[in-house]
C-alpha cells in the first residue's frame, strides 16, 4: 500500500503543513506546483527533501488559483487546462531532475480532482496533458471516477486513492467541505478506516452505506490539523494490519 501527502503548499513567507516531517512518514508525496499553492524555492526544498528519503514525488495541478487554494471550480477552456497542466508537471520536473529524481505520477488538487470526477471535457484535458508530457507517468484519482476511465482509455496507468481524513457520500464522491462533517478528525477513527479501506477494500458514506474503494494509495491530508500524527498513527496501523508500504509509482 502507499500512503500520500499533499506537500510544498506553502508560498513565499507563508508556510502550511510540516514538510518535513510528514517525509518521514509517507512512501509518496503529491507536490504543488505553483497554481494553487507552492513558490519556485518551496518546490526546490521539498523535491531535494522527498529525494533524500527515497519519496515518490508525484506533480500535484490545480487550477490557477492562488487565493482560493485551488478548491474553488473554474470553467476553464479544456486547450488552456492542457496547457496549464503541462506547464505546471513541467516546472515542478525541473526542480525534481536537479535533484535526482523526477516526477513519477500526477495527482490533480482540490477543485480540479473533484471536477474531472464527472466533468468529461476537463478530465479529457488533463488526460491528454499527461500523455502529451510523459504517457508512462500514471494519474492517480477517486474510484469510479471520469478521469481514470478516460486515462485507462488513453492507455495511461490509473491509480484509485482513498482519502483517510475525508468523509464519503454514498456515490463514492467526496463530501464538500463547505459540510459539516467533511473533514475527519478522531485519529483512531481515522486508523479504523485506512486499515479497513487497505484491507477489505470498502468505506462507509455518510448514510451508513458501505461503497467500494480498494485503493492503491491511501492520502492524508498534510494541511489537516495533527497531520503529522495522524500520518504515523496510520502508517503504524497499515503495517500492524500486515501490510508493505511501498511508492505504487516506481
Amino acid at each position: 500500500m502507499d500512503l500520500n501527502s499533499d506537500l510544498g503548499e506553502g508560498f513565499g513567507a507563508w508556510r502550511l503543513g510540516d514538510d518535513e516531517a510528514l517525509l518521514d512518514v509517507v512512501t509518496s508525496a503529491n507536490v504543488a506546483c505553483g497554481f494553487h499553492a507552492g513558490d519556485p524555492t518551496v518546490l526546490r526544498r521539498v523535491t531535494e527533501r522527498a529525494a533524500e528519503r527515497g519519496v515518490a514525488i508525484g506533480a500535484q495541478v490545480g487550477y490557477r488559483d492562488l487565493p482560493g487554494f485551488g478548491r474553488r471550480f473554474i470553467d476553464v477552456d479544456p486547450a488552456e487546462l492542457a496547457n496549464d497542466v503541462i506547464y505546471q508537471i513541467g516546472a515542478l520536473d525541473g526542480f525534481a531532475r536537479i535533484a535526482g529524481t523526477r516526477v513519477r505520477y500526477v495527482k490533480p488538487h482540490g477543485a480540479l480532482y473533484n471536477a474531472i470526477v464527472t466533468h468529461a471535457e476537463q478530465a479529457a484535458a488533463v488526460v491528454e496533458a499527461v500523455r502529451r508530457y510523459d504517457p508512462s507517468l500514471p494519474i492517480l484519482g477517486l474510484p469510479g471516477s471520469e478521469s481514470l476511465r478516460q486515462a485507462e482509455s488513453a492507455g495511461l496507468t490509473a491509480v484509485r486513492e482513498a482519502f483517510a481524513d475525508r468523509a464519503y457520500t454514498p456515490e463514492g464522491a467526496l463530501v464538500s467541505r463547505r459540510l459539516d462533517g467533511a473533514v475527519l478528525h478522531d485519529v483512531e477513527e481515522i486508523v479504523a478506516r485506512c486499515v479497513r479501506m487497505a484491507v477489505a477494500g470498502t468505506v462507509t458514506a455518510v448514510d451508513g452505506t458501505v461503497v467500494s474503494v480498494a485503493p492503491q494509495s491511501l492520502c492524508v491530508h498534510g494541511d489537516t490539523p495533527g497531520a503529522v500524527e495522524i500520518a504515523k498513527r496510520v502508517k503504524e496501523g497499515l503495517v500492524a494490519a500486515g501490510l508493505t508500504l511501498n511508492p505504487f509509482a516506481a
